[in-house]
């Protein structure tokens, strides 16, 4: 029986010359307490040292996978006979083994013990190998090897790119300062150049050019401003308000703006180079959501991988977690979106389309992140993310058309989106549901309260009067008579003849409709308006009072002529 062990150094064959002792494994490790006693029981019979730490790595990643390298292959291939049994530790390398070369290989527990006990004496079972050569051999192989597993790649980073967003950001918020110093200090010498010139490189480019505003007769500022901008600053500059600085002030002033230049274009440099490193460590990610956005999602995550972990949910409110936490605590809505907000896609969606957006977005940046971390491919690939994006434009389209009638292939997704969608009716006017009087009689009631109470009264005094004109019909028509002679009379005269037309509308049998009752009743309830309206005037009561005064006098008189 031959046993293969595989070593940092190369591939070693030994022979087993005692067989029976490998039936009691509890006692094989007594075996092998000297170099003496594991000689009588294993031997060396080939050893096939590696060139180089690839080819190390190369067998050792082979083995790993449970597959054949060259070198293995060859050592089988000239020294195991396939009347041989071959001991080994992996029995997936043992089946490849047995499918290749027809031999028998075998692998248990027995086997995992003797190939222990050959490692702990195996310095002294392999000759010809120095110890140190061995050591380094192994260290080698184990920082390569732990390369391969971490599939590490100096393209492949993403630390560099936390740093490089970091810095980015400080570094605007350390350019915006110093133009706002550059122009506080500069506008007292020429405050009208800050009006005119809005763009801050302009700004401070004019100001390291021109220096103090005298200059600006005999310099051109042609390379830097447009010719209307130009003629605008040396108009200013003739009848300026500022006050005179000295030469030590100009110098400091022009230093701060060499600073400011020297800031922005290593901004921009910065800014290219976390371009090109989000595209070779997250090309998918940048493709959906833009370089700036994507390093912000890393910085906050801490990694791509950690990214990669997060669901689509936290990555949609990425960046928002004060905000989430805080409507949590108060029990108001939470937020919809976070750093996801300032990418493109959500920015050109409507405000009604904002919230499904980012959602549908995160779900896609969520499948990118993992394509991007864990995907085996060396070259950048970009087609995933290219592939979502032409989706959710399509989706954006159909969904500021309205047009968007299913989210996904299931009828149920559809009854929900429908269950959800606004359904507008356009009402149309119907002239022939108009009301007549019956409806201006309630809108007058309801406005007006009073003119009901009123009603109310007048009816009691018209059921009052009816009964009045049943029991003495003659003795009302008199009194009629007599109150004609005044003003007021007239009025009086008047309430009694419809009090009486409307007591004989009642006994007589009424063949009239509904609805000139009601016009007759509203009649009623407008002449009685005025009736108190002319009743209610003070004047006309002393008048009235005169006038009664008058009739008694005149009737006296009479009464007296006749007697």
């Amino acid at each position: 029986m031959l046993v293969l062990f595989e070593t940092s150094a190369g591939y070693a064959i030994f022979k087993v010359l005692d067989e029976k002792k490998l039936k009691n494994v509890s006692d094989l490790y007594s075996y092998f307490e000297s170099p003496e006693d594991c000689s009588k029981i294993v031997k060396l019979k080939h050893f096939q040292k590696f060139e180089d730490t690839t080819e190390a790595l190369a067998s050792a990643a082979s083995l790993i996978e449970g597959k054949l390298c060259k070198s293995l292959k060859k050592v089988i291939k000239s020294h195991v006979n396939s009347t041989d049994s071959l001991m080994v530790a992996d029995p997936k390398l043992g089946v490849a083994i047995k499918e290749k070369f027809n031999v028998s290989c075998v692998s248990s527990s027995s086997s995992s013990d003797l190939l222990r006990c050959i490692r702990s004496q195996f310095e002294n079972l392999l000759v010809g190998l120095p110890k140190k050569d061995l050591t380094a051999m192994s260290l080698g192989l184990a920082h390569s090897l732990s390369r391969y597993k971490l599939k590490f790649s100096p393209d492949k980073i993403d630390t560099m790119i936390v740093q490089a967003i970091g810095l980015l950001d400080e570094l605007d918020k350390e350019v915006n300062n110093y133009i706002m110093r550059c122009r506080e200090w500069y506008g007292w010498h020429f405050p009208e150049l800050g009006k005119i010139l809005t763009d801050n490189l302009e700004y401070v480019k004019t100001i390291k050019t021109l220096g103090m505003r005298e200059n600006a007769k005999n310099i051109d500022l042609s390379s830097i401003l447009s010719s209307a901008l130009e003629d605008q600053v040396k108009t200013a500059a003739e009848i300026s308000m500022g006050t005179e600085i000295a030469e030590d002030d100009i110098q400091h002033i022009v230093q701060m703006c060499d600073e400011i230049l020297a800031i922005s274009n290593y901004r921009s440099s910065l800014s290219d180079y976390l371009k090109s490193r989000m595209m070779a460590v997250a090309p998918n990610v940048t493709v959906l959501v833009g370089d700036l956005v994507g390093a912000r999602m890393l910085a906050q995550g801490g990694s791509l991988v950690n990214v990669a972990k997060m669901p689509a949910s936290t990555i949609q409110l990425c960046g928002a977690e004060k905000a989430l936490f805080r409507a949590l605590k108060k029990k108001h809505d939470t937020p919809k979106y976070g750093l996801i907000y300032h990418s493109s896609l959500v920015g050109r969606a409507t405000a009604k389309v904002k919230g499904r957006m980012s959602r549908m977005l995160a779900a896609k940046v969520a499948l990118a992140a993992r394509f991007d971390a864990f995907g085996e491919s060396e070259t950048i690939n970009m087609d995933l993310g290219t592939n979502h994006l032409a989706t959710l434009e399509y989706k954006l389209r159909l969904m500021e058309e309205g047009s968007m009638t299913r989210i996904s292939g299931t009828a149920k997704a559809k009854a929900k989106f429908e269950k959800y969608q606004v359904k507008r009716e356009i009402v149309q006017y119907s002239a022939a549901a108009d009301s007549t009087i019956q409806s201006v009689k309630r809108k007058r009631e309801d406005e007006n309260p009073e003119i009901k109470q009123e009603q109310l009264a007048y009816q009691n005094i018209d059921i009052k009067k009816e009964s009045e004109v049943v029991q003495s019909p003659k003795k009302k028509k008199k009194k009629m008579k007599e109150q004609t002679n005044g003003n007021t009379t007239a009025i009086s005269a008047d309430i009694t003849m419809q009090s009486e037309q409307d007591s004989i509308l009642t006994e007589e049998p009424t063949l009239k409709s509904k609805k000139k009752k009601r016009e007759s009743q509203i009649n009623q309830v407008q002449e009685h308006a005025i009736v108190t309206e002319s009743v209610n005037v003070p004047k006309k009561k002393k008048k009235k009072k005169q006038d009664d005064d008058s009739i008694v006098a005149e009737t006296t008189l009479n009464e007296s002529v006749g007697k």
